[in-house]
């Protein structure tokens, strides 16, 4: 089992480790104190650690460490070349002043992956407004993939929750590191068979309520809040939607909608179970309006038949007035498939060891939880 988890938080990056008698987590260690950071990998090549932070006026930094977090380098950031424009918002009047194409810029980095053990060096960045960023040196460079920003479609492409689209999720397939597939709020799901060089949205089967009927299956307007691939069968992928969690299991060709999912079909995380395609868990709340929990209870659902059926995990979650929501990055899972983690947006943080039946709280007061990863 993982012994680490590092929560990147609105105040820092915190390393939280098992304790050494194995009855609870401690806080060890604080990185990046009182700045967001709004993504974190551990590079399971090298060991390597990298973290996002958002500096607010000061723009977004990139820092990686060599050494499991002892030191730390900055290193460079996705950089928008000169000439890149955010299009217009598809729905707004085009002669609106404010809904006139602007130069593109980094907001946030939203997302970042390994290329995988086939290209070594290689890292993925997605980011807000909808640039997917390549760096084939570990993050001393980055370059714009022009071939996905290019793609007319993205034209479309609008924002949700953060105003403007924005690339959360990459999925490098296992059995072919050239094939990776990006989740983009909203702007659908988006796959290169190439390891870039072309791509196809692969959206069919989703529905948007937001969205006018005649729009509302749209592949390329879709809002696929967080997207997961199995690891042991990679042509099955699960996706919680803005309206609704999607599985596919033929590699993305189409998609299939989960009916009957109590308390609710909303929510932002999504984790897959390592060795078994069949098993996901979601973290559900009110839709909208609101964004709490259902009914005031934190909650965790679970699916072992492929959706057929699910499970509602309350054992050692807050169970009335609570208000936490659990943004996209907030859920992680470790090797074995028991060992969970959740972060949520009121600086909670839970932990099971037998894949959710029971929760344990780690902390009720860390700053609010960005992303939660666990490290070796």
């Amino acid at each position: 089992m993982s012994n680490r988890i590092y929560a990147g938080t609105r105040k820092g990056l915190f390393t939280i480790d098992r304790s050494a008698a194995g009855n609870g987590w401690d806080i060890t260690n604080v990185d990046f104190l009182g700045v967001p950071v709004t993504m974190f990998l551990r590079d399971e090549r090298d060991g390597s650690l990298y973290a996002s932070l958002n500096h607010g006026h000061f723009g977004n930094k990139l820092h990686r460490s060599s050494d499991d977090g002892k030191n730390w380098e900055e290193c460079a950031v996705p950089v928008y070349p000169e000439g890149a424009e955010i299009g217009r918002h598809p729905f707004s009047d085009e002669n609106d002043p404010l809904n006139q194409p602007k130069p593109a810029s980094l907001s946030e980095i939203w997302a970042l992956e390994t290329g995988g053990p086939s290209h070594p060096d290689l890292l993925w960045a997605g980011t807000i407004p909808g640039g997917l960023f390549r760096s084939s040196d570990r993050g001393t460079s980055w370059e714009l993939v022009e071939s996905l920003w290019d793609r007319p479609e993205r034209l479309h492409w609008f924002g949700g929750g953060k105003d403007l689209p924005g690339i959360h999720s990459i999925c490098v397939d296992p059995r072919d590191n050239n094939r990776v597939a990006v989740a983009i709020s909203c702007g659908g799901i988006w796959i290169t068979e190439d390891g870039g060089e072309t791509w196809n949205c692969r959206a069919d089967g989703m529905r948007a309520e937001y969205l006018p009927p005649d729009t509302a299956n749209d592949p390329n307007l879709q809002d696929p809040h967080c997207l997961v691939q199995s690891p042991t069968n990679p042509d099955c992928y699960w996706v919680q939607h803005h309206n609704g969690i999607f599985r596919s299991t033929d590699n993305s060709a189409s998609w299939q909608e989960l009916q009957n999912v109590l308390p609710s079909t909303f929510g932002f995380a999504v984790a897959v179970h390592p060795h078994d395609a069949d098993t996901a868990w979601f973290v559900p709340a009110v839709n909208d309006e609101n964004r709490v929990p259902v009914d005031g209870a934190v909650v965790v659902t679970r699916t072992r038949d492929g959706g057929a059926s699910f499970d509602v995990l309350r054992e050692g979650l807050p169970q009335q007035h609570a208000y936490d929501i659990v943004f996209r990055h907030g859920l992680d899972i470790d090797e074995t498939g028991d060992r969970l983690a959740v972060g949520s947006s009121t600086g909670s943080l839970w932990v099971t060891e037998n894949g959710g039946d029971a929760w344990s709280t780690v902390s009720t007061h860390l700053p609010q939880v960005y992303c939660v990863r666990f490290g070796k």
